[in-house]
């Protein structure tokens, strides 16, 4: 379901084309409640990337047991729904160059 992380999401700091850059939304992860600390929290997203696909892949990289479950919420006030693409919710609930999602464990906000 999840491809190679390495190519889904890229660091910050890495050179990018000027073609690329409306293509992709920063998105800083930031721990709520519970939530383990990631050990990289700033990432470029496709803007097409949706809620689902960070879903998985924090429960990937989180280490979750199958029956866990992540819960990411914006603006720490509501979860989006699975299908919401990370392009529309920066255009809606950016902070300046960047989506700002709260991730964790149990039920937080909402």
């Amino acid at each position: 379901i999840i491809g190679n992380v390495n190519k889904a999401m890229a660091t910050v700091g890495e050179p990018r084309a000027a073609a690329e850059k409306s293509d992709k939304v920063t998105v800083s992860l930031k721990p709520a409640g519970n939530a383990p600390l990631l050990k990289q929290r700033k990432f470029l997203v496709e803007c097409t990337r949706t809620i689902g696909w960070l879903i998985q892949w924090l429960k990937k990289n989180l280490k979750c047991e199958p029956d866990e479950t992540v819960f990411v919420y914006v603006a720490q006030s509501f979860a989006p729904p699975p299908d919401q693409d990370m392009g529309t919710l920066h255009e809606c609930y950016g902070a300046g160059d960047k989506l700002i999602l709260h991730y964790c464990k149990t039920p937080a906000w909402g």
